[in-house]
């Protein structure tokens, strides 16, 4: 091999190795609330981090997604949920996607759409809280598919519109449509055909997983009934664990959390926490309870043997708490934090505040010490946020912005 091509691979692989990571999902790269890049800067300014740029926009709960440099954010938008892919670095618009909704919220809390979408194959999957999922081509924003899952399942509306942040596993988009005539979906990604469906179930406002154990892939799904395990490739349901609070006015909202053979789920109302050991038949309670950290939306983050994550209902003022992952045992607590999200970006914790504060504090188990913080958006906060290439995307009820996490 010549010098110049042994030069051309090194600097080849050394891009690659050095290629910051993109956020293209709920919950990040790996669903799961973890970024794995590290090109974050290890001090922040005094005031915080700065802004790059803000940009108002419509309705909704959507979180935002990044690849490539460019990101997408899903609201409403007038009388039509759009689908919007932004420059990640100015803000400037590159293209735009919408379509006609009529969705009317009960509770007159928001009528833009809830599912945060997703981009995969140079596509963008986004569902609306209507049940309409349309596919996208992520260069140019055209319409390649689409499926109303209200009149092909008998999705139902729920309490709070239809909301499950699709999961796109190989070649497969799964969704909990949760329908009259169909539960758990998986579509072909690249035509949107059926290519299998669970029999006929209600849906939570939880948003599926996946993680492969004992040399198979399988899917998690937390339902209204409680956790679902499936075989992603066909649909077989390899079990079904009962977790639902007694209280009819109750949702399981918080993303399962795969650890090795290890499933954690967490719900509010009453119910709790579980810890289970995956089985070939059925899982094995490990530990559960409601004292130990009851998520009522906000999904928790596991590091090195423990959960981070929010313990209570949102209206009440969550506290904030860490967890031994192996015994449920509570290692510290913070009464009255308020409610949020939270990530782990190398060693650190990333909370966004509802109130639209971003804090930084070691994930430690031995205490919570925040070691920089910035109000970096507006209250009502409640949207999950991404942190692609080091950039930090938030929106709270009226605008998005964009905050520089990166090293220099």
């Amino acid at each position: 091999m010549s010098f110049q091509i042994k030069l051309a691979v090194f600097l080849t692989l050394a891009a690659c190795a050095s290629r910051a990571e993109d956020w293209p999902q709920f919950l990040g790269p790996t669903r799961n609330g973890v970024y794995p890049g590290t090109n974050l800067a290890t001090t922040w300014p005094k005031g915080g981090p700065s802004t790059l740029w803000k940009k108002e926009i419509g309705q909704g709960f959507s979180g935002p997604v990044g690849a490539s440099g460019k990101l997408i954010i899903f609201h409403r938008i007038e009388s039509k949920e759009t689908v919007e892919c932004l420059d990640a670095a100015t803000g400037k618009r590159i293209w735009v996607f919408d379509y006609p909704t009529s969705y009317r919220d009960d509770f007159g809390f928001d009528e833009g759409p809830r599912a945060t979408p997703a981009i995969a194959n140079g596509r963008v999957y986004a569902y609306g809280a209507e049940g309409k999922l349309h596919c996208v081509d992520f260069s140019s924003g055209k319409k390649l598919w689409g499926m109303d899952a209200q009149k092909e399942f008998g999705a139902k509306k729920g309490f709070f519109g239809i909301v499950c942040s699709p999961l796109v596993e190989g070649k497969l988009v799964l969704l909990d449509v949760g329908g009259t005539k169909a539960g758990i979906v998986a579509f072909d990604r690249e035509t949107g055909s059926v290519v299998w469906q669970t029999a006929a179930a209600d849906a939570s406002y939880s948003s599926p997983t996946a993680a492969s154990i004992g040399g198979k892939r399988y899917a998690f799904f937390f339902t209204r009934e409680g956790l679902t395990a499936l075989e992603v490739g066909n649909g077989k349901v390899t079990w079904e664990f009962p977790w639902r609070p007694s209280i009819d006015a109750s949702v399981n909202a918080a993303t399962p959390l795969v650890i090795g053979d290890l499933i954690f789920i967490s719900t509010s109302y009453g119910r709790g926490a579980a810890l289970l050991q995956f089985g070939d038949s059925k899982p094995t309670p490990v530990w559960s309870g409601d004292d130990m950290l009851s998520n009522h939306y906000a999904t928790s983050v596991h590091h090195r043997g423990f959960l981070y994550g929010y313990h209570g209902r949102q209206e009440y003022g969550c506290e904030l708490r860490c967890v031994e992952l192996a015994s449920g045992k509570v290692m510290w607590n913070v009464e009255r934090f308020g409610a949020g999200t939270v990530m782990v970006a190398g060693e650190d914790l990333l909370l966004l505040t509802e109130k639209g504060e971003l804090i930084k504090a070691p994930a430690s188990s031995k205490e919570f010490k925040p070691v920089s913080r910035g109000q970096i958006t507006g209250f009502e906060a409640r949207a999950y946020p991404a942190l692609s290439d080091g950039l930090f995307f938030a929106r709270s009820r009226k605008q998005l912005v964009c905050v520089d996490l990166r090293a220099r």
